[in-house]
């Protein structure tokens, strides 16, 4: 079993963000944090690396049913996005499935609404 559900798109890093920002938005998600891991390693530790953002996505509604279900899921959310540069001209995009985490829990009302959001994260990245 996978943890993720990703593509590479053909694009400029920016554009690949505003791209998957809007797939994110088309299914419900908002996004709660923007990390810049590149400028973050280049501050901490004077590294250089390619650009690479995790973006904190959460869709209030499916996020409300979880919370309903298992009032510790909060651990698990947001659901993370990353975006990657794969080269000079391609961007990887890859969501977290969140099946694979949270089905650890046990609960199959949880299981389910995971599935559902597993699928909208999946729309939102093949639509970027």
């Amino acid at each position: 079993m996978t943890y993720y559900h990703a593509r590479t798109i053909e694009c400029a890093f920016d554009a690949a963000v505003e791209r998957v920002t809007t797939a994110l938005a088309a299914q419900g998600f908002g996004i709660l944090t923007d990390i810049d891991v590149a400028a973050t390693m280049k501050k901490k530790l004077g590294k250089d690396m390619a650009p690479y953002r995790i973006l904190g996505a959460c869709n209030p509604a499916m996020a409300d049913r979880a919370l309903a279900l298992e009032n510790k899921i909060g651990t698990m959310l947001p659901c993370n996005v990353i975006l990657r540069q794969a080269d000079a001209s391609r961007v990887e995009v890859a969501a977290i499935d969140p099946v694979a985490s949270m089905g650890a829990i046990g609960n199959p009302q949880l299981t389910e609404v995971a599935k559902a959001v597993a699928g909208m994260l999946a729309a939102a990245v093949d639509a970027a």
